[in-house]
């Protein structure tokens, strides 16, 4: 038995040292393999009029985006854990083909349920690709160096919502709507070939796994739930409707089920040792309700502006910007700031703080028809949520050993999704409650009907809330040492 275990572990001994080029190299393809899922979150919106016209069944659109939501969730978890056992190469190259695969069904879709169904392959390979970058970037790079790295992600994430958008619109518009789904396979095949060499120098895990497929199958079923609620609550069905209430039920049972499984299951999806650690149980949370705040302000502060301001959809959309630069110079500034500080916990407090003053400045000044006011505390806003980002991922990753650090990127990502439905589903009730027309449904038709800003200052206010339970969490998560040498330019500050 020691003999083999020694014949396993020969291969990441013998592994030769990746050069600082190899390293660059990957940590590109995998933020370009992590551009495509992001992308593809922000591409269909666009296009999703044209696409109704072209297949019929408009009714079903909604579904485009849920269909990809509710795989790419629930799935996320589960790629940490096939990437401990089969290795980080394997597992995003199956994550890239599968949402290949889902973008070429999408692409050549007769119908709506064509279209639907490829969406949720599509998401079945993004939820991965999402998890996976994250993983492999925290395999390449001790914790200390890891967060300058966070501003790459950020500034990805904002190429995305920048370039999705125009894309879509102009695929749509002067081409065919189909080629949002076929530029994906240029760039993918791209991804691919570009760091197959490399990852062959990453070490595998140093051990055995396996997989819990009643735990993940528990896990796929209680997520989808709790995201069809979410989805539907408060505009398909009444939030006090037996569907909701049927669709929570299911999901509280579910939930017990996979409990008891984690603490039964010989080897769990999620290890009980990383749920029992609390700076992953604290940062994940923290980066849930940051993430729910974030996506239901860049989802409903749209509808502010074209619905109180006047601005038109295009005009909203680059009045977005603020906020999107925002937060990837927040993450640029913390992830340069982490490896200076010992206390590095405590760039995320005073970011999450200086976010939630701004957005109770944003409620209070919501009556203010100067877009140069918004402007400002929106791009502050940004600014303070994202030092959180870098902080909270590296810490997670910080807090496991690297024979865990798969499970715990996917938890991270798991929750950071789940708190994106949330978050819109929440400040969506608000907006419904208020009678405010929803994203995308022509805001700007019904500004003369809307006489008072107060519905907006409540969103606002909701979305710090939010912001302050992600402070609270972040108060509570213990920080440990970074792994890692500091800085040769630097001391390590208190």
């Amino acid at each position: 038995m020691d003999q083999t275990a020694n014949r396993k572990a020969a291969p990441s001994a013998a592994a030769p040292a990746l050069s600082d080029r190899e390293k660059n190299v990957i940590i590109a393809g995998v933020l370009l393999s992590m551009l495509l899922a992001a992308l593809d979150q922000t591409i269909v919106a666009p296009a999703m009029p044209t696409i109704g016209a072209s297949l019929g069944d408009a009714h079903y659109l909604p579904w485009i985006v849920t269909g990809y939501l509710l795989t790419a969730t629930a799935i996320a978890p589960l790629y940490g854990k096939i990437s401990d056992i089969h290795g980080r190469r394997v597992t995003i190259h199956a994550a890239i083909l599968i949402f290949l695969a889902g973008s070429i069904i999408s692409a050549l879709a007769p119908n709506m349920l064509a279209l639907i169904a490829g969406r949720a392959v599509q998401g079945l390979g993004g939820g991965g690709l999402f998890a996976m970058s994250q993983t492999v970037i925290g395999d390449l790079v001790p914790p200390r160096e890891r967060a300058r790295y966070a501003a790459w992600i950020s500034g990805t994430w904002a190429v995305a919502s920048v370039a999705g958008p125009l894309l879509g619109g102009a695929f749509a518009e002067h081409m065919h709507w189909s080629l949002i789904f076929w530029i994906n396979l240029p760039l993918g095949l791209f991804a691919m070939a570009i760091i197959n060499t490399p990852l062959k120098k990453l070490p595998p895990a140093a051990r055995r796994h396996t997989i819990d497929g009643w735990g993940a199958l528990l896990l796929i079923a209680a997520t989808g739930l709790l995201l069809l609620a979410l989805n539907w609550g408060g505009s398909a069905y009444a939030w006090t409707s037996p569907e909701i209430l049927g669709l929570l039920a299911g999901f509280a049972v579910l939930t017990a089920a996979f409990t008891l499984r984690l603490m039964m299951a010989a080897e769990p999806l999620i290890g009980i040792e990383v749920l029992a650690n609390r700076i992953v149980l604290t940062g994940a949370l923290a980066v849930f309700m940051l993430q729910a705040s974030n996506v239901g302000l860049t989802v409903y502060l749209p509808v502010y502006l074209q619905s109180w301001l006047g601005l038109t959809a295009g005009e909203s959309g680059i009045a977005l910007l603020g906020l999107m630069l925002g937060t990837v110079a927040g993450a640029t500034t913390s992830g340069r700031l982490i490896p200076r500080f010992a206390h590095y916990k405590r760039i995320a407090l005073y970011g999450t703080a200086f976010a939630g003053i701004c957005l109770v400045a944003l409620a209070l000044v919501a009556g203010s028809r100067s877009l140069l006011l918004i402007e400002a505390l929106t791009a502050l806003i940004g600014f303070g949520s994202g030092t959180t980002f870098p902080v909270s991922t590296v810490s997670v990753q910080n807090a496991v050993d690297r024979a865990h650090l798969g499970v715990a990127t996917g938890v991270l990502t798991f929750l950071r999704s789940l708190g994106a439905a949330l978050g819109v589903a929440a400040l969506g009730a608000v907006a419904l409650g208020y009678g405010l027309p929803l994203a995308g449904e022509g805001s700007a038709a019904v500004a003369e009907t809307i006489e008072s800003a107060t519905p907006f200052t409540i969103i606002f206010l909701a979305a710090a809330a939010m912001i302050l339970c992600s402070f609270l969490m972040l108060a509570l998560m213990p920080e440990k040492p970074l792994r890692g040498g500091a800085p040769a330019d630097a001391p390590v500050l208190e």
